[in-house]
């Protein structure tokens, strides 16, 4: 299975569509944003990359109800952090800062997925894989990215935009 991994849109409306291109595009069978939509019309761009969208809050996400509502109305599941996902056999946390949940213990997933600090990071910790695909909110063609995820193989691959 492959998931399309994004995080921190900070109202980038013209990223996010671009976003949702390249993901549909990358054929993800689902999508997971790891906080920090900002406005509701982040998540109904994101649906037309027409896969299940699930996401965490982010620290900036502070019309949640808003953010709930349009998440009902797209299908897109959005929960606060920790949000844990079983997918094709492997056990996911889905967080925005992992500062902010001390209490996790990596060695307990396959996968973690962070977003908040705008920066890549693909490391390895024990069997864990952790996994933020970086910025992909800034003005600046060429260095913005969102990831695919392949949870068979627990290999990621940058898409650059």
């Amino acid at each position: 299975m492959r998931i399309g991994v994004i995080s921190d849109t900070h109202d980038n409306l013209r990223n996010v569509r671009r976003i949702a291109e390249l993901l549909r595009a990358a054929s993800v069978e689902r999508v997971v944003h790891t906080g920090d939509f900002t406005r509701p019309e982040t998540l109904e761009l994101l649906a037309r990359a027409g896969v299940p969208l699930f996401g965490v809050f982010g620290n900036n996400d502070v019309a949640r109800d808003a953010l709930l509502e349009a998440a009902a109305r797209c299908g897109a599941t959005l929960a606060a952090a920790p949000l844990e996902l079983h997918w094709a056999g492997r056990r996911i946390a889905v967080l925005h800062d992992p500062e902010a949940h001390p209490q996790l213990d990596p060695a307990g997933f396959d996968v973690v997925l962070h977003g908040h600090k705008h920066r890549q990071v693909i490391e390895r910790a024990g069997g864990s894989l952790i996994f933020n695909p970086g910025e992909c909110a800034g003005w600046l063609d060429g260095h913005n990215s969102v990831g695919v995820l392949d949870l068979a193989r627990l290999e990621v691959e940058i898409l650059r935009f």
